[in-house]
């Protein structure tokens, strides 16, 4: 992997929400901003400004880049706090900010878990958990690092990487409130693309 060009962590994200929105921003690099993406902006930009404090036990290092070279991932944690063991050890523990509230799916928690893989990696310590902290509700969702969940990470992981070295662009699902609520949705255009040949012609030929 370390001869290729890194996946980025938020990317895995994406790739769970979509695997099409995934390749769109990630072979065609587009992106567009909607309230959502606007929100979250303005959410990272409190915490993403390098720095860092200790209080007692614990050191909190806001905006840290992050990598993993053997699985060919980096990016950057909103917040890493480094909690400091009897054995005079830090157990790193990732703290990522979202807007909105805990979701069904478990996008947020993949893009935590890769940055628990890098920690791990750059550290050479275990990470067992880490946590998401939602602006809606206002509080810390606690995120433990179980094999499943690092499982999913890693098959994200390589079907990002199978994205990328293939170059192909997935076809397009629609799914209304999944898609309605993408900021790509006018250059994905998913209704258009899910439409059988047949219509398509056929609204060709009416439009002539």
């Amino acid at each position: 992997m370390q001869d290729l060009e890194p996946i980025y962590l938020s990317r895995l994200q994406h790739y769970l929400y979509c695997p099409r929105q995934f390749a769109l921003i990630e072979l065609e690099n587009i992106w567009a901003e909607n309230q959502f993406t606007a929100e979250g902006q303005v959410l990272h930009q409190r915490v993403n400004q390098a720095d860092q404090q200790k209080r007692g036990n614990v050191r909190t290092v806001w905006a840290s880049r992050l990598a993993n070279m053997e699985l060919g991932i980096e990016g950057v944690a909103d917040v890493v706090e480094y909690h400091r063991q009897a054995d005079g050890t830090e157990i790193p523990l990732p703290i990522e900010y979202k807007r909105g509230k805990p979701k069904a799916h478990r996008a947020d928690e993949v893009q935590l878990c890769a940055q628990a893989l890098c920690l791990e990696e750059m550290h050479s310590v275990t990470v067992p958990e880490g946590a998401l902290f939602y602006g809606e509700v206002r509080r810390r969702h606690s995120v433990i690092f179980d094999t499943e969940l690092r499982d999913l990470t890693l098959q994200t992981i390589l079907a990002c990487r199978d994205i990328v070295q293939t170059s192909i662009t997935p076809p397009a699902i629609y799914h209304a409130k999944k898609c309605n609520g993408c900021s790509l949705i006018d250059q994905c255009l998913p209704k258009d693309f899910c439409r059988s040949a047949s219509v398509w012609l056929a609204a060709q030929l009416k439009k002539d």
